[in-house]
């Protein structure tokens, strides 16, 4: 661990040239750790950006994580706070920033922070990820990044549910009784690409006990074994039909082990994120 250490052999034997390429390999390994220990603080800071737990909202059960690739990466969950003190409602933003890595996490922090900042002030949904989107596009202009984000309102005393999909793949919501799928799909481009991009609000009534909604990143179903077949959204949907009598952090963590044990010890291509929400209300939502 002394990085002071030199060799200083003067002969021009075999043991000089191993003295020294040694002399020349410690700076670099010195160099290399630092790089290292800086990975590990951006890790552990962006780590701490993520909810430390998840709210507790009343008719709720909700479990989320998000598994990077490397030391960080840009995939976020969130949970925006709507309203004061409001055990009735439960916002949800799940984002993908194109690519991973320290540029990604970057920009990650970047979206976070614009959204929890903008959704604390008054204004419409569309308006709002409309006034985020103007933000990024004035910081990713000359980068090519870009931000896709799924942002949820559930209201349970509305019985209603509100979503906007900025570029994002569409949420799943899985009804066990009639045991069918439906997409939550919409229009609404990336985010950080055009300021003047216009953004829809869709909206859901009716969610019944034991409905299941699934929002995640790319990172699960395209997802490669060694064989280079992809995991697929069939996949995603069939593990969440057989499991959906279970607990909210149950279905995650089984989603999470199941793609894991499709990679079958394959490097970990992509950041992965998952929020699962199930509706435990005994009236209808």
């Amino acid at each position: 661990g002394d990085f002071s250490t030199r060799a200083d052999i003067e002969s021009n034997d075999e043991m000089g040239e191993l003295g020294r390429t040694f002399d020349g390999m410690v700076p670099a390994l010195e160099e290399n750790l630092k790089i290292k220990q800086s990975l590990d603080l951006a890790m552990e800071v962006q780590q701490s950006l993520l909810p430390a737990k998840t709210p507790d909202i009343d008719g709720l059960d909700i479990a989320a994580t998000s598994i990077y690739c490397d030391e960080t990466g840009g995939d976020f969950y969130d949970f925006p706070t709507i309203g004061r003190n409001d055990r009735h409602r439960l916002g949800i933003a799940v984002g993908d920033v194109a690519g991973h890595g320290v540029s990604a996490a970057l920009l990650m922090a970047t979206a976070r922070a614009f959204l929890r900042c903008r959704i604390s002030q008054p204004g419409k949904k569309s308006k709002i990820i409309s006034d985020v989107n103007a933000l990024l596009t004035t910081d990713t202009d000359d980068t090519g990044q870009f931000v896709t984000i799924f942002y949820a309102d559930i209201d349970v005393n509305r019985r209603k549910i509100e979503w906007i999909r900025a570029g994002h793949d569409p949420a799943l919501l899985y009804n066990p009784v009639d045991d069918k799928f439906e997409e939550m799909a919409g229009q609404g481009a990336a985010l950080g690409i055009d300021k003047k991009t216009d953004f829809s609000v869709n909206s859901r009534s009716g969610l019944s006990p034991g409905q299941i909604l699934c929002i995640g990143t790319d990172g699960i179903w395209e997802t490669h074994n060694a064989q280079g077949e992809m995991f697929g959204r069939q996949r995603l949907r069939d593990i969440i039909r057989q499991k959906s009598h279970l607990p909210a952090e149950k279905i995650v963590a089984d989603v999470c082990d199941c793609v894991k044990e499709f990679r079958a010890g394959s490097r970990q291509e992509d950041d992965i994120t998952l929020v699962i929400v199930k509706s435990t209300s005994t009236k209808t939502i």
